[in-house]
């Protein structure tokens, strides 16, 4: 995990039950006599978010409904601190202040605006097309005092038209897409899921998720290459554009989509949990120097 990541030490379970004590009820022992939860408990895995972002984000509330994608807390966290690593090169290596980023499909769990504003204190404005997903998102910031800006987007075949204001400046965009093409991938890798948590297979998400977020015609790929290529339309109002990419497979589609529009920079970023890798791309149509005057803003 990045280092400066709160959760490089693992779960402190003793202080995570003080601030939700509803989690005891699902610590477990582990053979080796850790102290754990069964992963494959949905309820479980939510409650320790819960947990997770009461002790080390100072967030009272945070629910959502089983149709809703949980995220795992510290590899969204690496995302943030990676993102601050991609901007402080950029700023004499100082961590930028003031960043103001935009979340591409927020989703109901808020996630990215929860630590990229109690870690950094970036300001974000955050998208989705689901009008249920950002009446959750919209508690979440309200009971919390968040600033995020929350925004629908209406049109499911955009990303930023009709979210970025015509004199709105960004320093980076970052995005978690559906990563399978198909339903069946989907059900597919849950399978696989289940099967590495050593419990039976079953079509049900311990981190739950409902279709948008899970899968997509053309999975991540073709969801990716279409925001390059309207990306190029926003060339001079984002510093930094960004999104996860869970195969390393797609990465060589990725580069040439953006090789043929001819951005400036291309970034590809590494993480690291435990024995899961994961990655960002990040591409920029400015140069170093141009970039400044969205870090710096006369």
């Amino acid at each position: 995990m990045h280092p400066r990541n709160a959760h490089t030490k693992g779960y402190d379970f003793e202080k995570l039950t003080k601030v939700t004590p509803s989690l005891r009820q699902f610590v477990i022992k582990t053979p080796t006599g850790k102290d754990s939860i069964d992963f494959s408990n949905a309820d479980a895995v939510k409650c320790l978010n819960q947990a997770l972002l009461k002790h080390h984000y100072k967030i009272s509330y945070w629910d959502i409904s089983k149709e809703f994608l949980c995220p795992p807390v510290p590899g969204r966290a690496d995302y943030i601190h990676a993102m601050a690593d991609l901007l402080k090169i950029d700023n004499q290596n100082k961590i930028v202040n003031n960043v103001r980023a935009l979340d591409i499909g927020t989703g109901a769990n808020l996630i990215y605006p929860i630590l990229g504003e109690r870690i950094y204190k970036w300001s974000f404005t955050a998208s989705d097309i689901n009008p249920k997903a950002l009446q959750n998102a919209d508690e979440i910031r309200d009971k919390n005092g968040l600033n995020t800006k929350l925004v629908l987007q209406r049109d499911n075949d955009k990303y930023f038209h009709g979210v970025i204001e015509q004199d709105q400046t960004f320093h980076i965009t970052l995005c978690n897409p559906p990563f399978h093409d198909s339903e069946r991938s989907a059900n597919k890798a849950t399978q696989s899921k289940w099967q590495k948590l050593g419990k039976k297979p079953k079509t049900t998400l311990n981190f739950g998720g409902h279709s948008p977020e899970l899968w997509c015609k053309g999975g991540e790929v073709l969801f990716i290459k279409r925001m390059i290529r309207e990306s190029k339309r926003y060339s001079k109002q984002c510093a930094w554009f960004t999104s996860l990419v869970s195969k390393k497979e797609s990465l060589s589609a990725l580069k040439l989509a953006l090789k043929k529009i001819d951005v400036a920079e291309v970034k590809v970023v590494k993480m690291a949990q435990g024995q899961k890798t994961s990655r960002f791309i990040a591409w920029s149509f400015q140069t170093h120097s141009e970039r400044q005057a969205i870090y710096n803003p006369k």
